[in-house]
């Protein structure tokens, strides 16, 4: 069958000029044969999709710790929203969707439990560092498939470790998927904010609102359009001047009013100190890590202490609180 050729011949005909291709990829870093059927970056967001460390995403905090109520986000649902918002963006301005979709759902594997808790705490701990993009992409290279990885290409993973703001992706699927990241967060944040009681649409300073409207669907909108509109056969991704300056605006009054909210981060303490105490635990026990770690530690693939952060940041919320409990809560008994 000639499907795959067919698919890639409609890229080159209906894509931008600033799209990437999937025949003009750079590869893989094991060659494999081709798919008949698929190109390869919808092959690749068909193995993101089926890992294990996806289905993990579920059970993963996003804002809210252990919140009381079943339509608060979690790192999974987070991660499907962004992948809609980047792919409405990159169907609008002709890019690849297959490879914007990949980045978006790969993009927060690497995310610990507890959010962005557990990762402060674990680069805290370690001394080679923790970053969640960085372990991202160590899970689609080596951690995978009992440290096969999934192979992925070179534009997938550029984009998954370059989706913080900071950096910068090499395509424009990549940026796509890095502002589409911040405008989910914004967006949905604000929502479970308001659904938790801690800020209301009408504490939004009417400055803002003036610019990007007065409801969180009417920032949403205004996001979307005005990336669409700002970037249209431009080779870069980029909002308006206006629009760009009322989101760090925006970004600024959610941390004033809901990241740092005590309410709503009063138990982040504790979930610090326990993902350091399994930290702690873990390197003076390695043994009981998977045998996949133990064999890369032991063929000098990575240290004892890069080990324990892949098994602990792999961890749900609620598989980590069970191993806390299993080595430091005591447990009742009987004599028989």
């Amino acid at each position: 069958m000639k499907i795959r050729e067919e698919l890639e011949e409609r890229e080159k005909t209906f894509l931008s000029s600033h799209a990437s291709l999937s025949m003009n990829s750079k590869g893989r870093v094991k060659k494999e044969k081709e798919c008949d059927i698929r190109p390869c970056f919808q092959r690749d967001r068909d193995r993101i999709l089926y890992s294990k460390s996806f289905r993990r995403l579920k059970d993963k905090t996003q804002v809210f710790l252990s919140p009381d109520g079943d339509h608060y986000r979690t790192r999974m649902t987070h991660t499907l929203e962004v992948s809609q918002n980047a792919r409405t963006i990159a169907k609008a301005l002709m890019l690849n969707e297959d490879l914007t979709e990949a980045i978006a759902l790969g993009h927060d594997l690497g995310h610990t439990p507890f959010g962005h808790a557990g990762e402060r705490a674990l680069n805290a701990v370690c001394p080679e560092g923790f970053r969640h993009n960085e372990q991202s992409l160590r899970i689609v290279e080596k951690l995978e498939n009992y440290g096969k990885g999934l192979n992925l290409t070179w534009e997938v993973r550029n984009g998954i470790v370059n989706h913080e703001i900071n950096l910068t992706p090499a395509t424009l699927e990549g940026k796509v998927v890095r502002l589409s990241d911040k405008i989910a967060y914004m967006h949905h944040d604000m929502d479970d904010a308001i659904r938790g009681g801690l800020i209301t649409e009408s504490d939004v300073p009417k400055d803002l609102a003036r610019i990007i409207g007065s409801s969180k669907g009417e920032w949403l909108d205004t996001f979307i359009h005005d990336i669409i509109a700002t970037s249209m056969d431009m080779d870069d991704i980029r909002m308006s001047g206006p629009v760009y300056d009322a989101f760090h605006k925006l970004r600024q009054f959610m941390f004033a009013k809901v990241y740092t909210n005590p309410t709503a981060k009063g138990q982040e303490g504790k979930v610090e100190e326990m993902i350091k105490i399994l930290y702690r635990y873990y390197v003076e026990h390695l043994s009981v890590l998977p045998d996949y770690l133990l064999e890369m530690v032991d063929g000098g693939e990575c240290s004892r202490e890069r080990a324990v952060c892949d098994y602990v940041s792999s961890m749900t919320d609620r598989y980590a609180v069970a191993a806390f409990e299993e080595v430091y809560v005591p447990r009742s008994w009987a004599v028989l």
